[in-house]
């Protein structure tokens, strides 16, 4: 999906929120952006071993992280072009798969997609995946502003309605706590990494490295270091409207920790903290977001 195909949907008016989504299999998703047709040829793509499939839930660091493993793998295959795309695995046409499988090696996705909906093949196949996430506060706040600001999904009355909407997982995607709990069980996974937002941001050197000697790329500590210089989410959000065009904006907004403190209430912060501790306190992921650091006023 180019930045042309999303103009295109840019371009009409938002005039009908309950058109915008649609459910598949209990599950939310933009009507515009994806199809029916394109899922069920999804269950029948046929993943590489070399494949980078990169998984976050909406505003937990996407586009940054793709960004960087496209700098990563341009810097390891410098004979790759990569197609010039900033697609989701589940956006899109069902025919886009013929040209996906075209793709030369290694090809690099991204999805939103929960754990049980992601292509069986990238599991059969053993296929690498580093799964991104945020903590859950700022992921709220982000995601509110990205689809006010979004001509592709419904907007929202207030903050107050759309913060209870993502308490109740009734967004595109589902749930935070539940995608965040079907990858707690996979932590251990040999193909599978954890990083998170927060960590990228204290040190994004350290996060490119690690991201490096998961993949089995060879990168030295200088080109680590000039990887990173570029890589910033400022850097990458000066960069984004030749790629992203009208959208940047939308998609790189502020890119700031502890930015929650600027909507969530007392009483709605404490809503968080119950639920965190119900859901997600006594995990192995919970315990790596940190939870105390960076949610707590």
């Amino acid at each position: 999906m180019s930045k042309e195909f999303v103009e295109k949907f840019l371009e009409d008016d938002k005039d009908n929120n309950d058109d915008l989504l649609f459910s598949y299999r209990g599950v939310l998703y933009p009507s515009r952006l994806c199809k029916v047709e394109t899922f069920e040829a999804l269950e029948a793509m046929e993943a590489r071993k070399d494949d980078v499939l990169i998984v976050a839930y909406p505003k937990c660091g996407t586009n940054w992280s793709r960004y960087i493993l496209n700098d990563v793998v341009a810097e390891i295959h410098r004979d790759l072009t990569p197609p010039n795309n900033f697609q989701l695995l589940e956006f899109g046409h069902p025919e886009k798969i013929k040209d996906i499988n075209e793709w030369p090696s290694p090809r690099v996705f991204t999805t939103h997609l929960l754990y049980d909906n992601i292509p069986k093949s990238f599991f059969e196949k053993k296929v690498k995946i580093l799964v991104i996430f945020r903590n859950p506060k700022d992921t709220a706040v982000s995601y509110y502003h990205f689809q006010n600001k979004n001509l592709l999904l419904p907007s929202v009355d207030s903050w107050d309605e759309f913060f209870q909407k993502f308490m109740n997982g009734e967004v595109a995607w589902q749930s935070y706590f539940e995608h965040a709990l079907a990858w707690d069980k996979h932590m251990d996974d040999e193909n599978v990494m954890i990083l998170t937002y927060e960590e990228l941001k204290e040190n994004l050197c350290e996060g490119i490295k690690q991201i490096a000697e998961f993949y089995a790329f060879p990168l030295s500590e200088e080109k680590i270091k000039s990887l990173a210089s570029k890589a910033t989410f400022q850097e990458i959000r000066d960069r984004a409207s030749q790629t992203h065009g009208s959208i940047a904006p939308v998609i790189f907004r502020k890119g700031e920790v502890g930015d929650w403190k600027t909507l969530f209430t007392e009483a709605q912060s404490r809503e968080m903290d119950a639920k965190f501790e119900e859901c997600l306190a006594g995990t192995k992921l919970g315990r790596r977001l940190r939870y105390d650091k960076y949610c707590k006023f």
